[in-house]
């Protein structure tokens, strides 16, 4: 056995200087990008019901989440939190970049920077009370896939790491999936015998049985052990049946969604800047992959056609695998992290086969890269040109998702900000009320009129498909005012229960209240204060 001195020195000298990269800039650039939401205290609709919460949603599929959020307390600390999320993002960092087979410094960045700097992270920090756990997943997704690549047997540890992913949040699939297909793609392209090709695809295959085959067995013990069932939450306890729906249609769905968020979900990319750095990664990866394929004659070959056919079927599926599982669910944008993997194994393509090296690309003699005769050839000039055009539009890429994620956070703290006004205003309000008094049931749907409330938010072009960020006020049921009043006001509202809050609605009394800001919008009646906000 050995010491925690001799334990830390072994780990030091096998670290590679790759991982430790990784790792820094994961934390370090996303301490940058994301220090605002996890500074400030900005809660969304539902952290103001998770301001302590135990993350128990086995009813949701997510057998793992209270433990993998335990480390933090059930403390909704956006600090705690939010530092702890970039530690085990960082570790999945650097597993990516082994994954990947990353050795360019600048590579390593850019990969790293794409990893922490894609929005889905900021919706991600929206529910700032879970996105340790959600991150600790994330790594886990991406762990099952370089511990297949890794060893003979690595399907193993991978399978497991695969269901502690999805018993934490069921969309990480999508990631291991999405990089088990690269993986089985180099495999193929690789050099070696038909049989090692096979072979090593297969076994990210059986990760993927493995991991959910012992997902799906825990969910069910641990569900008998506690007594409970799935909810009907986002259709999870129809994952198995589908729903309802037909192959067909749910089929139908995955690739519809997946052409629609891509080509317009405002994410991947949102203005001309993101859009042609984008473009500029996707024509070089593709002129190459087209001269790969022309110099290598894989279009000789019958199967060739065969990968390609089935690459274009399980892509869109694999990135939208959960609306397979789950085809009624609400697919937003914190489980759409998958996305950020289209730049990332676009450079990582990219780099496997000459860009961003240190030196110009292998198909020059080391005994001439720095000849000058050489280096003028358009050839070589043209080498260049593109690797500094790669490494350009990798990098306004995370500058773009950056500057995009703190234009979110602007915009939750103004939510805030606003809904606290707003919320102080009517607190103001009901203790004006006659015969009101503190602890008096309180009457009302929560719903706001924003016809006397000017429209604010100026960032729709940029957060409509981040939820959690876009619109102007928190607030969205009686129980969201309740939770804010008393967390941030120190106001008690003792809401009537919904059937009485229905019997009201349809009153005379209520019905002729006007909406609040505007008077005449709160009475008591009998006993209860009417307030009337939509």
């Amino acid at each position: 056995m050995k010491t925690p001195v001799e334990v830390w020195k072994e780990l030091k000298e096998n670290m590679r200087k790759e991982w430790k990269s990784a790792f820094w800039t994961v934390f370090l650039l996303g301490l940058m990008i994301h220090l605002p939401v996890m500074i400030g205290d900005f809660p969304n609709h539902d952290g103001l019901a998770g301001m302590y919460f135990d993350q128990n949603m086995i009813t949701s599929g997510r057998w793992f989440l209270s433990i993998a959020c335990g480390l933090s307390s059930y403390f909704a600390l956006p600090w705690v939190n939010g530092v702890l999320s970039l530690i085990f993002l960082g570790i999945g960092g650097a597993a990516l970049i082994e994954f990947l087979e990353i050795k360019s410094e600048p590579a390593v960045l850019l990969i790293s920077g794409l990893l922490v700097s894609f929005p889905a992270l900021a919706s991600t920090y929206a529910y700032i009370f879970t996105a340790d756990g959600y991150c600790m997943a994330l790594s886990f997704s991406i762990l099952a896939a370089a511990f297949t690549k890794k060893w003979e047997w690595g399907f193993i540890p991978g399978g497991i790491c695969l269901a502690f992913s999805m018993g934490a949040y069921q969309s990480y699939l999508s990631f291991a999936m999405l990089l088990a297909m690269y993986g089985a793609l180099m495999v193929l392209l690789s050099e070696g015998s038909v049989k090692r090709k096979i072979g090593k695809t297969l076994h990210y295959l059986y990760m993927g049985l493995l991991g959910t085959g012992l997902y799906y067995v825990m969910l069910q013990i641990l569900l008998r052990v506690q007594g409970k069932e799935l909810d009907t939450y986002q259709g999870i306890n129809g994952m198995a049946a589908g729903g309802g729906f037909s192959p067909a249609e749910r089929l139908r769905n995955i690739y519809s969604d997946f052409f629609a968020f891509t080509g317009n979900g405002k994410v991947l990319y949102n203005n001309m800047i993101s859009f042609v750095s984008c473009g500029i990664l996707g024509v070089t990866a593709v002129v190459l992959a087209v001269r790969l394929v022309v110099r290598k004659g894989y279009y000789k070959k019958w199967y060739f056609y065969l990968i390609c056919l089935s690459a274009c079927l399980l892509v869109p599926a694999a990135f939208n695998v959960v609306l397979m599982i789950s085809p009624e669910v609400t697919y937003h944008l914190l489980m759409r992290y998958q996305w950020c993997l289209v730049p990332i194994l676009l450079l990582a393509f990219l780099c496997r086969f000459g860009f961003l090296q240190t030196e110009l690309s292998g198909q020059f003699s080391p005994l001439h890269r720095r000849d000058p005769e050489t280096l003028k050839k358009p050839t070589v000039i043209c080498n260049i040109i593109v690797q500094w055009a790669v490494f350009l539009a990798a990098a306004v890429l995370v500058v773009h998702y950056g500057v995009t994620d703190n234009i979110a956070y602007s915009n939750l703290q103004k939510k805030y900000e606003k809904t606290y006004a707003y919320c102080l205003r009517l607190a103001d309000r009901m203790e004006q009320t006659e015969g009101y008094y503190t602890g008096m049931p309180v009457a009302m749907t929560g719903v706001q009129s924003r016809k006397n409330l000017p429209e604010t938010d100026i960032t729709g072009a940029v957060t409509d498909n981040m939820i959690g960020m876009s619109g102007d006020y928190l607030l969205y049921t009686d129980t969201n005012y309740q939770a804010f009043m008393k967390y941030y006001l120190g106001v008690t509202i003792e809401l009537v229960p919904d059937e009485e809050m229905e019997r009201i609605y349809t009153t005379k009394e209520y019905r002729e209240l006007n909406s609040f800001p505007e008077d005449n919008s709160m009475r008591v009646v009998d006993g209860i204060l009417y307030i009337k906000t939509e």
